[in-house]
């Protein structure tokens, strides 16, 4: 058995339900099937019970909308890792280095009672390390594509033992052209390797994946509006022009208590012009984007994780899957230009059911973006109550 998980749709809904069509009745047979039933504990999905302390120890207290479907039908097509065995016996991959880390670190706080071992191979780190790493025996590999398939080459990765694939953001990778090396991958795996296709959106190109790797899948359906909100407050501030945007933002973090916060805005060029603004100001801020090599941006990660700046000024490179602790605000400076990519961004707080805020500057041009993202998720995101932030945001305007 393997599992097909979607989280939303972007594309029309009827295009969906064509495709669906399409491979439900591929070779005249039934070739996906759905799977509605729903965990709303950890306690119920007959986990392991040092599985559970892992879970409950990191903080998890209630399954999220996907893992309340997807955590149980994936374990019921085979046993679960044996750790006696120090073989690989999971690959999950990821898009880009830092999620496929976030997921190591994730993984090994929740086995931290299984005695489980995990190691990331991505790009941008020791080919000599990894080797060595895997030659002494792991039970669980992550990483990006790249790097993995060339550990596979190379057989420094042992695949007879691997019995799960993973793929994370599906849909990710397949806009970063990584589609060839899954397949190149797939390839070198067994044959009965069960398969588990993640995805907060699901093109037809990820669909097609599920053609080329799965023997019965199951599809397990989230709606957008059970993914994006739960434990998330949504504002926004009407800043009337882009000029007006960085005294509101400079207003929030005087008015507000803010512990961390994760600001994001749609270009690389943009990243550095705020940072200088911000810092010109004396706020202490980090800074990441797709520009910085990839030990600069682990340095810049580690520092904001480590609380030693409070806010982090990104682009859509940390959208996904990136978890930090204390981040309990995101601010959208600037909507994203795609909806899509707006649950990414806000999931960054309230994460594994912690309590979070977004706020979203909104000037006269973003009314449309605005809309589409409320019609997208249905919801409704409502204007901040000048309580509680942007009292002197009047006084400003009036200066001008």
């Amino acid at each position: 058995m393997a599992a097909l998980t979607q989280e939303g749709s972007q594309f029309d809904t009827r295009q969906f339900d064509t495709k669906m069509d399409e491979l439900l009745s591929a070779d005249g047979q039934d070739f996906l099937t759905s799977y509605d039933e729903v965990y709303d504990s950890f306690d119920s999905m007959g986990l392991q019970e040092n599985l559970l302390r892992g879970i409950y120890a990191y903080g998890f207290e209630k399954p999220s909308a996907i893992q309340q479907r997807g955590i149980v039908p994936f374990t019921k097509g085979l046993d679960q890792l044996d750790y006696t065995v120090v073989e690989c016996q999971a690959l999950v991959l990821a898009p880009t280095r830092e999620l496929a880390q976030q997921i190591e670190k994730v993984m090994r706080a929740l086995g931290d009672y299984l005695g489980v071992k995990v190691h990331a191979c991505v790009g941008g780190t020791s080919v000599r390390d990894d080797q060595r790493i895997l030659s002494a025996g792991v039970h669980v590999v992550v990483g990006t594509p790249g790097r993995v398939f060339d550990m596979l080459r190379r057989q420094s990765l042992p695949s007879d033992n691997i019995k799960m694939f993973v793929l994370d953001e599906a849909d990710e990778m397949l806009s970063r052209g990584f589609k060839d090396q899954i397949y190149d991958i797939f390839q070198l795996l067994p044959p009965k390797v069960q398969v588990g296709v993640f995805s907060a959106t699901m093109p037809p190109e990820a669909l097609e994946l599920t053609r080329k790797f799965m023997n019965k899948p199951v599809r397990i359906l989230v709606k957008r509006d059970e993914l994006t909100l739960e434990g998330i407050k949504q504002f926004y501030v009407d800043a009337g022009k882009e000029e007006w945007k960085l005294e509101i933002l400079c207003d929030l973090y005087e008015t507000l208590a803010i512990t961390q916060s994760v600001i994001f805005v749609n270009t690389r060029c943009k990243v550095d012009w705020l940072t200088d603004k911000m810092r010109s100001r004396d706020h202490t801020v980090s800074a990441t984007h797709g520009d910085m090599d990839q030990n600069t941006r682990d340095i810049i990660m580690r520092e904001f994780r480590s609380g030693s700046s409070r806010m982090l000024i990104t682009t859509d490179l940390l959208a996904r899957g990136i978890d930090v602790q204390q981040v309990s605000l995101v601010i959208n400076y600037d909507l994203p230009t795609q909806p899509e990519n707006y649950l990414h961004r806000i999931g960054r707080s309230g994460r594994f059911g912690r309590k979070g805020v977004a706020i979203n500057f909104v000037t006269v041009d973003d009314t449309r973006m605005l809309a589409d993202v409320q019609k997208f998720y249905n919801v409704l995101v409502e204007q901040l109550p000048s309580n509680l932030a942007v009292r002197k945001l009047h006084l400003y305007r009036k200066a001008l």
